[in-house]
């Protein structure tokens, strides 16, 4: 299996990996990853690898077979071979938007407590689908509970529970589209504060005070039952 190193500092913009191999379509193989690869809504990581003789930007990261990531080529150019050491630098600028938006969004299924249908995480724009017949009322009033929750400066942190545990605590699960994976024994929890708990994969700031100064933007009937409502980040 490739070792998670996002998942264990989101903050370490760069970190050594071996080369594995490659895959058919191109991919580089590594035994320790420092690039997010794409799930639950957020992007893998970009960047740039370097290695004795070369080097080459990467344009995202995807789980493949085995427990294993593959580093993806912004372009078609010579592979590092395989038991090359290389050292890998993620885009650090985008890594951190993703990181501030999706603790956001976090907290924007606390102030708008409904089922999660969907999502997705940019670097300065994200969304949630919720299961909302009927539009907000009043999204100012959305935005300043949201802000103020921001402001509090609450810490971001995780833990790992059973996946026995999990079953006996179905309210955890927000998002109705994507459930958290079976079979690996133990699930990852993201909590911020007090106030919300959830499983997640993804990488989150360490304080939610880091997230900065957000608007809720706009909100879009998509079905009879469902409602996106976009968030930006303002600073």
């Amino acid at each position: 299996m490739t070792r998670l190193l996002f998942r264990e500092d989101a903050y370490l913009r760069e970190a050594e990996a071996e080369v594995l191999g490659h895959t058919a379509e191109g991919g580089i193989v590594v035994d320790a990853s420092i690039f997010y690869a794409t799930g639950g809504g957020q992007p893998g990581d970009s960047g740039m690898i370097r290695w004795t003789g070369g080097r080459m930007a990467i344009a995202t990261a995807l789980r493949i077979e085995g427990g294993l990531i593959a580093l993806v080529p912004a372009e078609a150019v010579a592979l590092p071979p395989v038991g090359a050491k290389i050292l890998q630098q993620i885009d650090w600028a985008r890594r951190y938007g993703h990181m501030r938006m999706h603790s956001a969004l976090h907290l924007l299924s606390v102030v708008i407590p409904l089922p999660v249908t969907g999502g997705q995480i940019g670097a300065d724009k994200g969304r949630l689908d919720f299961m909302m017949p009927e539009p907000p009322t009043d999204v100012a009033a959305l935005n300043e509970a949201l802000n103020r929750l921001i402001a509090r400066d609450m810490a971001v942190t995780t833990r790992y529970i059973s996946e026995a545990e999990l079953a006996a605590q179905p309210e955890l699960v927000k998002t109705m589209s994507v459930q958290p994976p079976k079979g690996q024994g133990a699930v990852r929890l993201v909590q911020i504060g007090e106030i919300d708990l959830q499983p997640c994969g993804g990488t989150h700031v360490a304080r939610s005070a880091e997230i900065g100064h957000v608007e809720i933007g706009r909100i879009e009937n998509k079905g009879k039952q469902n409602r996106r409502v976009s968030l930006l980040l303002l600073d």
